[in-house]
């Protein structure tokens, strides 16, 4: 097992479509689907969490939040504009120079580093919320990427996992029908054998001292063209988790 959370594979797969992040016709298109669905999840629960008025037109002020594989930074910009102080991290140093531009070009002051959870857990880095977001299925060394999400995630913080369940469910739909049936995504995105069932991601979080303390599934409804929430964990899921207060 590698020392590091990097595959250079699925590194240079998302390299090649770095310039197609913002588009919301383009390849990223099912992510842009999916935006709203994650980001009223995580408002709801930081806004709970923190105790913060979620009626101010920036009700994240003051806490800081890590993206770590941000892509285009898709997440990032909007919960800047929502008052967090954003870091968006990904190994891919094209993705880090596109989300770089598109937020200077946009007005929105989100940091961006073309860095490793590892490396920052390295530096002893802390966050009130981490953001693990579709990233675990594309990483080597699961264990060392969930410990090292887990490591900069401040006492009495958060952190947010979202990935694929390893179902025949996920094979069909995910993978079959998204990327060679209906080509939502690039063939070849997604390998079923990397996805992780929701025990299995309870317990890389339970073991690096985090309490899961909510969990929910996604899923798409055709006919409204948007995703909703769901206790179905069958294809797509998210799970939260908190670490415990300092004593």
């Amino acid at each position: 097992m590698t020392a590091t959370t990097i595959n250079d594979a699925e590194v240079a797969k998302f390299t090649a479509m770095a310039e197609e992040w913002w588009d919301p016709k383009g390849k990223f298109k099912p992510i842009h689907k999916f935006n709203p669905v994650r980001l009223a999840y995580i408002r709801e629960h930081v806004l709970t969490h923190f105790h913060l008025d979620g009626s101010v037109m920036r009700p994240l002020e003051g806490l800081t939040i890590l993206d770590v594989g941000c892509g285009g930074g898709l997440l990032c910009e909007p919960l800047a504009r929502l008052g967090a102080t954003v870091t968006g991290i990904d190994a891919a140093e094209r993705n880090i120079k596109i989300a770089t531009l598109h937020a200077a070009q946009s007005g929105v002051d989100v940091t961006y580093q073309a860095t490793t959870s590892e490396a920052l857990a390295a530096q002893g880095q802390k966050y009130d919320m981490v953001l693990n977001m579709e990233v675990v299925e594309h990483v080597d060394n699961v264990p060392l990427y969930m410990k090292s999400c887990a490591d900069l995630v401040a006492p009495g913080g958060l952190m947010l996992t979202a990935t694929l369940n390893r179902t025949a469910r996920a094979l069909a739909f995910a993978v079959i029908g998204a990327e060679y049936v209906l080509g939502w995504l690039p063939k070849g995105t997604h390998d079923w054998n990397k996805f992780l069932t929701p025990d299995e991601i309870k317990a890389l979080i339970t073991r690096n001292g985090l309490k899961v303390t909510d969990q929910t599934g996604v899923v798409y409804h055709p006919l409204a063209d948007d995703w909703r929430k769901s206790r179905d964990m069958a294809i797509n899921y998210m799970v939260m988790a908190q670490r415990p207060a300092a004593a």
